[in-house]
């Protein structure tokens, strides 16, 4: 039986990294591109590529807070909300 696909740390950094440089062309693109061609990719600039620039280059430098945030903060409140309506003998 295989065991499942298995990735290293580095992999996924290489694999970020390439993904936040590919994302961010776009972005250098709407910077240098004459005036005139500017109102044809400003949307999807302003609205998809930097927003996904932002969000990729944030989770490379503090992409453990935000995965420690998720999986303990979160769920550990959605546990404890739910034992205390059980406690109170409430229904969900």
């Amino acid at each position: 039986m295989a065991k499942g696909w298995m990735i290293s740390s580095a992999a996924k950094r290489a694999i970020m990294r390439g993904f936040h440089i590919a994302i961010g062309m776009p972005v250098i693109g709407y910077i240098y591109s004459p005036f005139e061609r500017l109102p044809n990719f400003a949307p999807a600039v302003r609205f998809v590529f930097l927003p996904m620039l932002v969000i990729s280059g944030f989770w490379m430098w503090n992409g453990y807070l935000l995965q420690r945030l998720i999986t303990k903060g979160f769920l550990s409140r959605c546990r404890q909300s739910n034992r205390s309506r059980e406690l109170l003998g409430e229904k969900n």
